[in-house]
């Protein structure tokens, strides 16, 4: 016997902008027209233990391909499922409901199961006030989700079943202890992707090409910033877990002759982490001869100019570091443990190799001021990195952030739609209101652009490069000013 399971990432849209869910940190909203687009690595994991037990499974990935509601709805209900498993998270929650009520009304047999980053349904209350619900599994859910679909299939004690949120025989709601977290990242099959749309999924730090393979080689990152979701939430504590070198490298060459796929990206917590086990990578890497450029997310100060030339030799062309701010107190205050001077050392050393950076910076850390928003923005400007990304800190319920936020007063709405920090601030300083965050962001934003395009002629090659190719610079200067125009009309000005 086995069952049949759909599994979903349902599309999330509002006016001029989609959703990103499954397989992001942060889930939040992208501007259409943009098309970054993350694997959903957790629906794939479970759906490959899934069909390695013998279950049938159908995953739908609804934003991926840009499908509306009611086309994601039949494609559930053509599959008849014994049971519905899908991604949801705060800030789509209401909409995650809406999508799950419509799944019932055509299976209304299916098991519905609720997984993601939401602590708000990993208590038993949410199952009491949400009777479409039949099931929660709480933070990694991979491999309890195929205890759980075995224990229903078998009629078994659900108590037994680690991360569960249920109703008992008697209907009331229980909850189940976490387990402990995945330890042999090995022993796992790896993500089913031949249902999903592989060549939609973008994200090309430094420029890599497409179509790009995301991969995991580990999970997990043992830092305790305060904002970070997933060590808190998804794992609920900071073990650091590798895969061995061999079979990451396995992956990517069967992925590469099966797809074809140009580059491949590392969207690890942080890859960086274990000098001897990245100099194993870098060199499987080589011996298989993949030739292929690839980009990775890492912290700046867990790694050394060996490491990076030897990742470097290896096809490292781009990599993201995470900075936040260019206060240093504010860093501190995040307990980042991260060393500003360092890593303006090593966006240095990071550039001198050859290598493009990705930086990511936000506003809205304890003790943010106006004067702290000028350290950033001329921070940013001055490590001049070739991409780079503003945001509005999130506190995602669960986080130490949130509980200090709501401790303190701090927290401006309990709208969870409004969580998703592309444009909106739930959060104020001291110093600075919600709106003067969102300020802050667009300024933030404004001054790059203008960066960006005034840069070349700092650089006596590159204002060469722009004599020579005025195609190019007019290019540049119409995508920056759309962009701005697009902004104005957002804001109705």
């Amino acid at each position: 016997m086995s069952m049949k399971v759909f599994l979903g990432n349902g599309p999330w849209y509002k006016r001029g902008y989609y959703g990103v869910r499954a397989g992001s940190r942060w889930p939040h909203f992208e501007e259409e027209g943009s098309r970054y687009l993350p694997f959903p690595f957790y629906l794939s994991y479970a759906a490959a233990a899934l069909e390695k037990a013998g279950h049938e499974c159908c995953i739908v990935d609804g934003v991926a391909e840009r499908m509306q509601e009611d086309d994601y709805v039949k494609r559930a209900a053509y599959f008849h499922p014994d049971a519905v498993i899908l991604e949801v998270s705060t800030a789509s929650i209401d909409v995650d409901l809406r999508q799950a009520q419509k799944i019932k009304e055509h299976c209304p047999n299916a098991r519905m199961i609720f997984c993601g980053i939401h602590l708000d349904m990993y208590r038993p209350g949410f199952l009491d006030e949400t009777p479409l619900v039949d099931f929660v599994l709480k933070g990694e859910y991979d491999q309890a989700a195929l205890q759980l679909i075995d224990a229903i299939e078998s009629s078994g004690d659900l108590s037994c079943v680690p991360n569960l949120v249920y109703r008992d025989g008697g209907g009331g709601a229980q909850e189940n202890e976490r387990g402990a977290v995945i330890q042999d990242l090995d022993a796992l099959p790896w993500p089913s992707r031949k249902q999903l749309p592989m060549r939609s999924y973008w994200d090309l730090p430094g420029g890599i090409p497409e179509p790009s393979l995301q991969m995991w080689a580990s999970r997990g990152c043992p830092f305790q910033c305060i904002f970070c979701a997933w060590p808190q939430i998804m794992y609920g504590n900071n073990q650091y877990r590798t895969r061995n070198p061999i079979d990451v490298v396995d992956e990517i060459e069967s992925m590469v002759k099966e797809y074809g796929f140009r580059s491949f990206y590392f969207d690890d917590d942080t890859f960086n982490i274990g000098k001897r086990r990245l100099l194993q990578l870098c060199e499987e890497i080589k011996r298989r001869g993949l030739n292929l450029p690839w980009a990775a997310m890492a912290r700046a100060d867990t790694t050394d100019r060996e490491t990076l030339r030897a990742m470097k030799d290896a096809g490292l062309v781009g990599i993201k570091y995470g900075v936040e701010s260019g206060s240093q107190e504010l860093v501190d205050n995040a307990k980042k443990n991260l060393n500003l001077q360092k890593v303006e050392e090593m966006v240095c050393i990071t550039r001198e190799l050859g290598i493009n950076q990705h930086l990511t910076f936000s506003f809205g850390l304890p003790g943010e001021t106006w004067e702290t928003v000028r350290k950033t923005i001329d921070f940013a400007k001055r490590l001049n990195p070739e991409t780079i990304q503003f945001s509005i800190m999130t506190p995602f319920p669960g986080s130490s952030f949130y509980n200090m936020l709501e401790k303190d007063g701090k927290l401006l709405t309990h709208d969870w739609s409004k969580y998703d920090g592309g444009t909106t601030s739930v959060v104020r300083t001291d110093a600075l209101s919600g709106e003067d965050l969102e300020r802050a962001l667009r300024m933030a934003y404004d001054e790059w652009d203008w960066h960006k395009l005034t840069r070349p002629f700092k650089d006596f090659r590159q204002f060469k490069r722009l004599i020579v190719r005025p195609r190019h610079t007019w290019n540049t200067f119409r995508f920056l000013a759309s962009r701005h125009l697009k902004r104005l009309i957002r804001e109705g000005v």
